[in-house]
């Protein structure tokens, strides 16, 4: 158990209930007049972001007073052995920010540095994806599986860049070099979707070089209990919740990518 004052089954039913009130009022916040300010040039926040952290932040009290939270905006302990929740208000605020309705809510649960529950909610779509250790992973409470596809012909990548520095250009190199042998290409501007989409299959890799805990945390699990891996980019190992960049999707395509491009600079 993970609790000891609560039956597994109950974690996510508490959670979903959570997240999906954080995700209507991020709803109704994206059809308004949004405060925008700057954590630094590229790094955007809404007055949601921070009211959505704040909403979570409380629910969460509320049933597990005794665990911790780290969140984007309000902070915490990036390093513990402790169990904490991991929380992404709004992931995707640049989208948000712009009007693309492309961004979700993120809340996983981690231990160290390892998630075991994870629920990122698309509240535009009405998707939510759910996941826990050793139990599967489902969207909207249907069974995930990663892709299985193995002819790079086929294969539909999903990148993320963060901001334009020489990783983003390395990332660039390495999809051009890959053309004409891959499908096609899809910038998302939501890592933790990202990885939902790689989970449920929706796109065969999703790669990302920039990435911080509250990014991944869900996502890390919703990939490893849809049967896939995702790999640190730079040690080509289990990617943890302190992974900067990685790969996702199922291990037989990893293994086919990573022959293709292994000679990138995208991966040093």
């Amino acid at each position: 158990m993970i609790f000891s004052n609560m039956n597994d089954t109950e974690i996510q039913p508490i959670l979903t209930t959570i997240i999906k009130e954080a995700g209507e009022l991020v709803k109704e916040g994206f059809y308004t007049t949004k405060q925008i300010s700057y954590k630094s040039p590229s790094d955007p926040v809404t007055n949601i972001d921070l009211a959505s952290e704040t909403l979570i932040r409380e629910r969460l009290k509320q049933y597990f007073p005794d665990i911790e939270v780290l969140g984007e905006e309000y902070g915490g302990n990036i390093i513990s052995d402790e169990l904490r929740w991991v929380i992404d208000p709004i992931d995707g605020t640049r989208n948000f920010a712009a009007g693309i309705p492309h961004f979700c809510v993120s809340i996983g649960l981690v231990q160290g540095n390892n998630p075991v529950v994870g629920a990122i909610y698309d509240p535009i779509r009405d998707e939510i994806f759910l996941s826990q250790s050793n139990q599967g992973a489902t969207l909207n409470g249907e069974t995930m599986q990663v892709s299985t596809k193995t002819n790079p012909g086929d294969f539909i990548i999903g990148l993320d860049i963060g901001r334009i520095d020489d990783k983003a250009i390395h990332a660039f190199k390495l999809i051009e070099n890959l053309f004409p042998t891959m499908q096609c290409l899809r910038v998302f501007g939501s890592a933790a979707l990202g990885m939902a989409y790689a989970a449920s299959g929706r796109i065969d890799i999703f790669m990302h070089h920039s990435l911080s805990p509250w990014d991944i945390a869900a996502g890390l699990l919703l990939v490893k209990e849809s049967n896939g891996i995702t790999l640190d980019k730079e040690t080509l190992k289990q990617a943890n919740l302190l992974t900067k960049g990685l790969l996702s999707s199922s291990e037989e395509l990893l293994n086919i990518f990573l022959k293709m491009t292994e000679n990138e600079k995208w991966y040093q």
